[in-house]
């Protein structure tokens, strides 16, 4: 909360290059947008969607994630929203999509005091229907059971550390996800890709309520040497 008053009360600097002026300056934000594209894990894991992301998780795309995400610079929502939205607009290619994002941990909640990426993914639906795309969010995951903290895991790790984790929750008539219209592309959204554990957990539970989730975007991917990088934004 006082990073995000100082954010509001003091002059910004860019959360990428810390250049006084801009909260994300010209050069980052550019760098933010650069390269959606469809960026996979290898090994996959198996069930994972076809993950799309904005940037690779690195230099200044690194910095302003990790400045949101972890250090309360909740004004960096909007900026990172917009390459969001941007990388899903090109991966569904104009079809309505209902954006799903991967829920935090409660512990994680209290210790951040925000939900990153829910807040992503509203913003992001936010600016797809600008843009004319039938969007919207539905918070339709949430923990069964509490999982470690992912950091310093390796895929198999992750894995194991992730199954069974995630569940859909139900409504007033079952399932969040019964209400889905088939002409809907359902979107899993996170803010960073590592092994993919945790979107394809997340696509697990969905397949078990009964609905598919084809694609995943992310505003940025793990640089891992042998990741494959399928494909471009243009």
């Amino acid at each position: 909360m006082t990073t995000a008053l100082l954010d509001l009360v003091l002059p910004p600097r860019c959360a990428g290059c810390d250049a006084p002026g801009a909260l994300v300056c010209p050069p980052c934000a550019a760098e933010l947008r650069a390269d959606p594209a469809c960026r996979m894990p290898s090994p996959c894991p198996e069930g994972l969607p076809e993950c799309w992301s904005a940037a690779d998780y690195a230099g200044a795309v690194r910095r302003a994630v990790i400045s949101y995400k972890e250090h309360g610079r909740t004004a960096l929502a909007r900026p990172l929203a917009g390459a969001l939205a941007l990388t899903a607009g090109i991966a569904v290619g104009g079809h309505p999509v209902i954006l799903v994002p991967v829920p935090s941990t409660r512990p994680a909640l209290r210790r951040r005091g925000h939900d990153p990426v829910a807040r992503l993914a509203e913003l992001a639906a936010g600016y797809l229907r600008a843009a004319g795309w039938p969007a919207t969010v539905s918070r339709a995951l949430t923990h069964r059971r509490r999982a470690a903290d992912q950091a310093g895991l390796s895929s198999l790790q992750r894995a194991a550390n992730l199954s069974s984790a995630f569940r859909v929750v139900n409504g007033r008539n079952g399932p969040l996800t019964a209400s889905w219209d088939a002409s809907q592309v359902v979107v899993l959204v996170d803010d960073v890709i590592t092994t993919g554990a945790t979107l394809a957990e997340a696509a697990r539970a969905l397949r078990a309520a009964g609905a598919q989730a084809p694609l995943a975007v992310t505003v940025a991917a793990t640089r891992r040497k042998d990741r494959m990088h399928l494909g471009d934004g243009g």
